[in-house]
């Protein structure tokens, strides 16, 4: 018998560490070769881990909740043989890579990667490590909930734990744990008696929810402490303090890195778009697939082709700007795990039909918390659609590595100049934000008038498609 380790992996996005959300394994099981033993959450992604080998586990190096370097080990297990070695994690390379190195190593401190790398020609192979992951080893935590309760029902003392244990997704445990929630103890609402999160909500704010104790350490609350907590007020809700890790850590580092490090200029302009409102629909009515989103993510491809600054990356560590010859457009979508923003890869070779599709599945991918780390990378210029929250405008901030970043606001009815009179019109703001190391004001300006305009004149967008 031999000793295997398994060490975090990079999972193939350039990140130093990932929080362990969930066991799905206990010390003695014996596991089968890619059999799910845990689930991870990177930066914005939850994803299952598959088991390198085939043997019994000696050892859980790591608690859920707990931060995990890049090759750290996790997990220990016993094998058969003592020349087994650990086989790869499929669709992983990097993820192979760590884990078979040998026992006694010392883990490595993990070489970031550009995630701004390997489209154009390499687009297709950028795109397939997402398709797999719906499929194989790192299937979307999410979809792991079984299909019928029967197993729950029919287990016997000899089973193995994971098949007795209360249904909730990756995202719910998280929450649960977070919040100090213990989910056996809850009956779940959802199909199948899936414990939901508002289930777990609605536990913290019971009654009988014990109130996290002031930290006595917190100068800030020392004198509130020693007065005891404020009366509560009638339907407002209870004081409540959430540990900064997962998706808000990883959104708040991204917002400072990018806040500090390019210079940010914004311009804003309001258009007429009722051409375009009633192109959409009509486009609708006829059953063909088109949104508002769509037309304007074709325009914004469009003018990026004639104002390439907008979509370009400034390299510090090579000294130059790199104008990209392809646009990865970045969708941010308010998903309930927080902020996200899922890739169209290759959105300059779209038709708006197409761009409508992509969008749509990807919006659904992300709320339902199935993206994978490969389609929330690559971006090169991101649009965020603030309108559906009936916001005009706004200046939004640049994703990392990214040189503009585009705010829709919301279409509103307005008294508007139109053919020398006054009438009610569908009009919307556009705010435009760069980075004014790579774009000149006069690009910038130009790049949104030329938004502008074909939002005004869709045919422009659909004659160019």
């Amino acid at each position: 018998m031999a000793t295997r380790e398994f060490r975090l992996p990079d999972l193939g996005e350039g990140l130093t560490e990932s929080e362990l959300v969930e066991w799905h394994i206990s010390v003695g099981d014996t596991v089968t070769l890619n059999q799910t033993i845990a689930d991870v959450e990177t930066a914005k992604a939850v994803v299952q881990l598959p088991s390198p080998v085939a043997g019994v586990v000696t050892e859980l190096c790591a608690e859920p909740g707990e931060t995990v370097r890049v090759g750290t080990p996790i997990v220990r297990f016993e094998v058969g043989g003592g020349d087994a070695a650990p086989a790869s994690v499929p669709d992983a390379p990097a993820a192979s890579a760590s884990s078979a190195e040998p026992a006694a190593a010392a883990p490595a401190e993990p070489e970031r990667q550009s995630v701004l790398v390997g489209y154009g020609p390499a687009a297709a192979s950028g795109r397939a490590p997402a398709r797999k992951a719906r499929k194989g080893a790192f299937m979307p935590a999410a979809t792991s909930i079984p299909d019928a309760p029967a197993a729950v029902a029919t287990a016997t003392p000899s089973a193995p734990a994971a098949s007795t244990r209360t249904l909730a997704t990756p995202p719910v445990r998280k929450l649960a744990h977070t919040l100090g929630v213990d989910l056996a103890q809850l009956t779940g609402s959802g199909p199948h008696g899936l414990v939901t999160r508002d289930d777990v909500q609605h536990a913290v704010s019971a009654p009988s929810a014990p109130s996290a104790p002031a930290s006595s350490s917190a100068p800030s609350t020392g004198d509130r402490a020693a007065s005891g907590p404020s009366p509560a007020r009638a339907g407002y809700p209870a004081e409540r303090r959430t540990p900064i890790k997962g998706v808000r850590k990883a959104t708040a580092q991204a917002m400072v890195d990018s806040a500090f490090t390019a210079p940010h200029a914004s311009v804003f302009l309001t258009v007429d778009v009722t051409r375009t409102m009633k192109l959409v629909r009509r486009l609708t009515e006829a059953g063909d697939r088109a949104s508002l989103l769509a037309v304007i993510s074709k325009a914004v491809c469009l003018a990026a082709a004639a104002q390439p600054a907008l979509n370009s990356h400034w390299n510090d560590d090579a000294s130059e700007i790199v104008e990209w010859g392809h646009v990865n457009l970045g969708i941010a979508v308010a998903a309930p795990r927080g902020l996200m923003v899922p890739v169209v890869r290759d959105a300059h070779a779209k038709t708006v039909a197409e761009l409508a599709d992509s969008i749509g599945d990807l919006a659904r991918t992300a709320r339902a918390g199935e993206l994978s780390p490969q389609q929330l990378s690559g971006g090169t210029i991101t649009i965020s659609n603030v309108g559906v929250f009936g916001i005009d405008a706004g200046t939004p901030i640049l994703v990392p590595g990214q040189a503009a970043i585009l705010a829709t606001g919301a279409v509103q009815r307005r008294p508007w100049e139109h053919r020398g009179k006054v009438r009610l019109r569908d009009v919307m703001t556009l705010s435009l934000s760069f980075d004014h190391r790579l774009v000149d004001g006069e690009q910038g300006a130009r790049f949104l008038t030329d938004v502008g305009r074909m939002l005004t004149d869709p045919a422009t967008v659909l004659g160019r498609v």
